[in-house]
Order: C-alpha cells, then sequence, then structure tokens
C-alpha cells in the first residue's frame, strides 16, 4: 500500500485532497468520477473564472494589467484576449496569476468550511502546485498522461494549434515536479482503467481516515 501523507497528518473532517495535473491530463474526467461516487468537488479554475467576471476589486486589478479589452461589453471576460497575452508573456501572467490565486484560495476555503458528512472533498486546479495552495491541503492526487497524447487531446478539445498547446504547457509546472510531490498517482493514458484507479484511490483514503479517526 502506498504511503501518504495522510498517515502523518493532523486529520480534520473532511479531510481537504488536491487534485491536479497538466493541461490534456484528464483531471476532470477524474474528478467527476469521484463525484459519481459522492465525492464533492471545487473545481477551481471554473470558479477562478467566475471570480474574475463577478468580483469588482479582481475586474479592476485585471482591467489595469490588460487594458479594455480584458472585458467584453456585458461585461464577459475575455478569457481568448487574455489566454493569447499570458501564454506568450510570462511576467503578465505571473501578475494575473497573484491576482486570482489568493481570491480563489479564499473562496476554497470558503466552500470546504460548508462541506459536511464526507470523509473526504476535493479541490481540483491545474495550478495548485504552482500556486503553492497544494501546502493548505491533507493529499494530493495527481493525473498524468505522456505529452504527446496531451498535446493531441488538447488540440482535439480546444480547436488549437500545436504551438499554442506547447506554450500552455511550457506555462505549467514540470510534470517530474507534480509526481514527486504526489501521494496518489492515476494514469490516464489508456492503459489502465480510470474507474478501477479512482476506486482504488478513493478506498485507500477513506481507509486511512477511518483507522486515523478510530486512533483519535
Amino acid at each position: 500500500m502506498q504511503k501518504t501523507s495522510l498517515e502523518t497528518t493532523s486529520l480534520a473532517i473532511p479531510l481537504k485532497i488536491g487534485i491536479t495535473g497538466g493541461i490534456g491530463s484528464g483531471k476532470t474526467t477524474v474528478s467527476k468520477i469521484f463525484e459519481i461516487l459522492g465525492i464533492p468537488v471545487y473545481y477551481a479554475d471554473n470558479r477562478a473564472k467566475s471570480i474574475m467576471e463577478q468580483e469588482g476589486e479582481v475586474k479592476n486589478r485585471i482591467n489595469r494589467l490588460f487594458g479594455k479589452e480584458a472585458y467584453f461589453q456585458n461585461g464577459g471576460l475575455n478569457r481568448k484576449y487574455i489566454a493569447g497575452v499570458v501564454f506568450q508573456d510570462k511576467t503578465k501572467l505571473e501578475k494575473l496569476n497573484a491576482i486570482v490565486h489568493p481570491a480563489v484560495i479564499k473562496d476554497g476555503e470558503a466552500w470546504f468550511a460548508e462541506q459536511h458528512g464526507t470523509p473526504y472533498c476535493l479541490k481540483e486546479a491545474a495550478l495548485l502546485i504552482e500556486s503553492g495552495s497544494y501546502k493548505t491541503l491533507d493529499a494530493l492526487i495527481v493525473v498524468t498522461a505522456p505529452q504527446p497524447l496531451r498535446i493531441e487531446r488538447v488540440m482535439k478539445r480546444d480547436g488549437l494549434k500545436k504551438t499554442d498547446v506547447i506554450a500552455r504547457l511550457k506555462s505549467q509546472g514540470p510534470e517530474e515536479e507534480k509526481l514527486r510531490l504526489a501521494d496518489f498517482v492515476i494514469q490516464n493514458d489508456g492503459s489502465q482503467s480510470l474507474i478501477k484507479q479512482v476506486l482504488e484511490t478513493h478506498q485507500q483514503i477513506v481507509s486511512t481516515w477511518a483507522k486515523a479517526l478510530k486512533n483519535n
């Protein structure tokens, strides 16, 4: 059985588990399988988009950083424009993350505080490690797949050119770092059943949680 940080952490109820992976790894697909098992999931990237459109101070700072092109006249975020800028300008990306990540972390903590009646809940985010927010969690699940397969998936899903996908890959941290920090790894390259891997991970988390709860 894989040794995890759950066995040494001070357990809270419910546990806060992170789930991450590079673009095209399939972390959202995996998260939805956990949801079928009844596990609540906080989708940080979706919440970030909402926060960028709804929170006044965040919008003001984004406007100052990107100019009037950042938002449409109806208040909607011009995601295509912003993505085109940040994936070619590392400094702009870092400044955007410095605006959005603290707001998302705060929003996520409020969401976690509302979760009851479950042994654990998940926070799904692409930049969980890069933002440092993984340090606030009890354990980390990493979804991984070979880079050529991930590039192919994103090109097909988003209609992007290969060069654009590679630029986005470069904006994320190295795969090796994710795997080094992982408590659980789920392979999404087609060689193993995703459902089986999720069930095994779920059972291990619940089992470790139950043992720790019994000993406390």
